[in-house]
């Protein structure tokens, strides 16, 4: 079995155009999930694979072959699936150990890992895709500020819009009011 790491698979409908593309190449996927493709085969021949690369460039993926950038999507991918695709986050959620278990490494060194590519911490990562699902979740005006706060584990709605504004230069209920989408970003480049 061969496993291939695709970076920016960060949805469902992700997911769905990279077995799409997989399928076009005569790769027929044996499991896909965020981040990773099973191939129930041994090996694969180059021509196929360098056009499988192109076609996953062309749609924003790419597949990743370096053990650390692997690493760094896993870490990504982890944190996107609890904020954008659980139902409600764990107020005592502890970051560090899940990531940690999820991936089998320290944190401190997953951690540093992540500020040494990524320009940012890890923490300010997950601070900014919870920002992004809040504006989301604004965006759609099914729930109360309380609940989105409550959802995605903040401790009280002045914690969630104080990090909100410190992130968008807006409170919560001035981005609600203007109903602006153009403020929304694609979850592959938060960063």
């Amino acid at each position: 079995m061969i496993s291939l790491y695709v970076k920016n698979m960060v949805c469902q409908r992700c997911i769905t155009a990279v077995s799409q593309e997989f399928e076009k190449s005569g790769l027929h996927p044996a499991k896909i999930t965020l981040g990773e493709v099973k191939l129930d085969i041994d090996h694969i021949d180059k021509e196929v694979l360098s056009n499988l690369e192109n076609r996953l460039k062309s749609l924003g993926f790419e597949l990743i072959d370096d053990r650390k950038a692997r690493l760094i999507e896993a870490i990504k991918n982890h944190v996107i699936k609890l904020i954008h695709h659980a139902e409600q986050i764990d107020l005592k959620l502890n970051w560090s150990y899940i990531i940690s278990e999820q991936l089998h490494y320290e944190y401190n060194y997953l951690s540093s890992l992540f500020s040494s590519v990524e320009g940012m911490t890890l923490e300010q990562y997950i601070i900014h895709q919870k920002i992004e699902r809040v504006k989301e979740l604004l965006f759609y005006d099914e729930l109360t500020l309380s609940e989105i706060a409550n959802q995605l584990g903040y401790s009280s709605v002045a914690h969630l819009s104080g990090q909100f504004k410190k992130i968008t230069g807006l409170t919560p209920s001035e981005l609600k009011k203007s109903r602006k989408q153009s403020l929304r970003k694609p979850l592959d480049s938060i960063g």
